[in-house]
């Protein structure tokens, strides 16, 4: 495996030798190299150089252009406008390059230079209560993350933080000692929604018994002492809830087509046993101090409305322990023990103070080197109306209502397009494209923008759309097969050809792969492939439309036009992937 650099990357190592060849003075300045509409390319950078260093900059950029190294790779370079490099790369070095990405099985996307370990913590459900719409983003988007940061060759250690420990268990506890038969297995309903409905009466029955009975109230409180200390009993009923709790979630990630699994669920309760020592440590060190009984951190950038400082609470008056002090024992783990060097939390946006004061506090304490932990917020998943997205009588959607919907409207755009599928194969399909469009609205969208949840927009064939990718993959799947079923020159790169516009665009967009994963991980934006995506099977239906493939006049021009076809098949399966989101033959 061979990773293959970009043109754009050839380019710019050729610009800045020669720039350092024209201007000694300025080695080591950025080109700044970007897309043109204007030529394959265009280098602005010698704008700013030449305002710094008092020239002309027309003068700097002609300098430049006669430095430059063109052979094998720049057909031509012109300065234009006030300093702008104009560049167009040569028919040959576009195809052999692709050739090169179609001889890896990577399509030439390297390794990341200096891969490390990193820990994403996403989707972090609570025990014994439903997944719900507001679960959606961080599910997504932290599996994609987890995905490409992977495919680029970092160690990466996934982490679903659920909510696993609270007085809420008290509660439930006590009414299963009262009620031992309450999640006795029943036929009928697959296993993770049947665990769902068993948890969910559980649940009422306790708070309906819990609000009504002062007794039982106690008794369940003192409940919560008993599992806080680790009494069998307790503890063992405790674990029955949780495992009910993963049955119902891995059913809501296997639908999602989300890799998380029973090995990547660290809960609250994992850290439980450091909460006392990790309080201890941040008192004695003086990081926290006691303040009307409860152990506080303070800082001098928050303060509330009425200007005293908020603290971060550790530990409460009453003794008992909260998120902080959880979130506090997680980082000093996963720095301290796993060795993460980076480590993302997929939360959404309402938590970035909590978060700030936790980092600050677990870097005072020295447990969290400057620069490892980031949060990652998102913004909101919105009805029609731009409120947050709500059923129609105003509670909560379920996630798994939401994706159920979204396969039964997926499944008429099947029956449009591929009529004739076997109902088995019609279901898988509209499976795919159903689940698809929900996660491809969610990743297309910039991550701290709310979006509008719109089913008929998502599962259009037309515009940004995971359906209109999928049917870009299948229509180009479809021409690969014919041309295995005829008489047909095999897929082959011909260098010598020169190449008609719309193979030209399709081959440059094909060429930006690479660095579109790049980028995605330096900001952790997935939209950003999403976008590279859409613009991928956009070019694609340009060239389909304007480059006759099986009917090309000659046996060079066909083999050259199916290898571009079959590079750009593997392309859009392979970022689908990266997204979660499957690639079907057919559509």
């Amino acid at each position: 495996m061979t990773a293959v650099p970009s043109l754009s990357s050839s380019v710019h190592q050729r610009l800045s030798a020669a720039l350092a060849a024209a201007l000694p003075e300025a080695a080591g300045a950025d080109p700044l190299l970007r897309r043109s509409d204007r030529a394959d390319l265009q280098a602005n950078g010698l704008l700013a150089l030449a305002k710094r260093l008092k020239g002309n900059p027309r003068d700097l950029a002609a300098r430049v252009a006669a430095e430059v190294d063109t052979e094998g790779l720049i057909r031509d370079i012109e300065v234009s406008g006030p300093g702008f490099l104009n560049i167009t790369l040569t028919d040959e070095a576009l195809v052999r390059t692709l050739a090169g990405r179609a001889a890896d099985e990577r399509l030439g996307v390297p390794f990341a230079a200096a891969p490390g370990t990193m820990l994403i913590e996403y989707s972090g459900p609570n025990v014994a209560k439903e997944m719900h719409v507001g679960h959606l983003r961080s599910t997504v988007i932290g599996d994609t993350l987890a995905r490409i940061m992977d495919f680029r060759g970092e160690k990466v250690i996934r982490r679903n933080h659920i909510g696993d420990w609270g007085t809420q268990f008290g509660m439930l506890i006590q009414y299963l000692t009262e009620h031992p038969g309450e999640l006795d297995h029943e036929g009928g309903e697959g296993a993770g929604e049947a665990a769902m409905s068993r948890l969910g009466r559980l649940y009422r029955d306790a708070r309906a018994v819990f609000d009504g009975d002062a007794e039982f109230k106690e008794r369940a409180r003192r409940r919560v002492v008993d599992l806080q200390a680790g009494e069998p009993e307790a503890r063992a009923l405790w674990q029955r809830i949780v495992d009910e709790s993963k049955l119902y979630f891995n059913a809501v990630y296997d639908r999602l087509g989300v890799l998380l699994t029973d090995e990547d669920v660290v809960g609250e309760s994992a850290y439980n046993a450091d909460l006392a020592a990790l309080s201890d440590e941040l008192e004695e060190s003086g990081v926290a101090v006691r303040s009307d009984g409860a152990l506080c951190v303070f800082f001098d950038d928050v303060r509330g409305p009425d200007g005293e400082r908020v603290p971060l609470i550790v530990r409460k008056a009453d003794g008992g322990f909260g998120y902080a002090a959880t979130d506090l024992a997680a980082i000093r783990n996963r720095v301290g023990v796993l060795g993460a060097d980076t480590v993302l939390y997929i939360v959404d946006a309402r938590q970035a103070l909590h978060f700030k004061m936790v980092f600050e506090t677990a870097r005072r304490a020295g447990w969290l080197p400057d620069g490892v932990a980031h949060h990652l917020p998102f913004g909101t998943v919105l009805g029609k109306d731009g409120k947050p997205f709500k059923t129609r009588s105003g509670e909560t959607v379920r996630l798994m209502d939401l994706l159920d919907e979204a396969v039964e409207h997926a499944a008429g755009v099947v029956a449009e397009k591929a009529p004739d599928l076997p109902a088995d194969e019609a279901a898988a399909r509209a499976r795919d494209v159903g689940v698809g469009a929900v996660k491809y609205a969610d990743l297309s969208t910039s991550r701290t923008r709310d979006y509008v949840f719109d089913l008929d927009r998502m599962v259009s064939l037309t515009g940004d759309t995971s359906v209109y990718i999928q049917y870009a993959h299948a229509r180009v799947r479809s021409i690969l097969r014919r041309a295995a079923a005829q008489d047909t020159p095999a897929a082959a790169a011909h260098p010598e050809l020169a190449l008609a516009p719309a193979e030209r665009a399709l081959a440059l967009h094909l060429d930006e792969f690479g660095d579109t994963l790049e980028a995605v991980a330096a900001t952790y934006e997935p939209h950003k492939l999403a976008a590279y995506l859409y613009g991928l099977a956009s070019q694609l239906t340009t060239f389909y439309d304007q480059c006759p493939v099986l009917s090309a006049d000659d046996a060079a021009t066909v083999a050259n036009r199916l290898f571009l076809c079959e590079l750009t098949a593997r392309t859009l399966a392979q970022g689908l992937a990266l997204l979660g989101i499957e690639a079907p033959e057919r559509l």
